[in-house]
């Protein structure tokens, strides 16, 4: 058979990449930016606390973005580091949780009328891109309502990583 007849071999390494365009990490990503925001608004800059909020959200893209990359060479690494992005986001879902606790203000239920018009516009794609770096309104918001906001955010982001 001639050469030129056969049908080149597919790469050694599969495509990778492309974290960017996932609705995983874009949410990690809003939920990062968002948490810092909350932590320097609401949260001692000097705590343990602030540091580790902060860390938290930032570890949840950062295992995103680098589990996309390793999936090219391990599956197994992409699974462990989408683990990762996961268990850090829940560590976040918890000092929000512990913080609405603390202060005595309100956890909004997965149905309550507050939660469900978070979801609806994040289900709206945030086609307002008026303000990319504060979509939510966590600049401005309450600390009970940035939150809570933030809460319902985290909880979209690992529910699409488990997907």
């Amino acid at each position: 058979m001639d050469k030129r007849d056969q049908k080149p071999n597919p790469s050694l390494i599969p495509p990778h990449g492309g974290y960017r365009s996932l609705k995983s990490y874009q949410t990690a990503e809003i939920v990062y930016d968002a948490t810092v925001v909350f932590c320097n608004r609401f949260i001692d800059k000097r705590s343990r606390t602030h540091d580790q909020m902060v860390q938290a959200a930032r570890s949840g893209v950062q295992n995103i973005a680098e589990g996309s990359m390793a999936s090219a060479t391990s599956k197994k690494t992409e699974l462990k580091l989408t683990g990762v992005a996961r268990a850090s986001l829940e560590e976040l879902l918890l000092d929000f949780e512990a913080f609405l606790r603390q202060k005595g203000l309100r956890l909004w239920t997965k149905d309550s009328p507050e939660a469900l018009a978070v979801r609806k516009k994040y289900s709206s794609d945030g086609s307002d891109k008026s303000d990319r770096s504060d979509l939510y309104g966590i600049a401005t918001a309450s600390s009970e309502v940035a939150a809570n906001t933030l809460i319902c955010l985290i909880n979209q982001a690992s529910y699409l990583l488990g997907r």
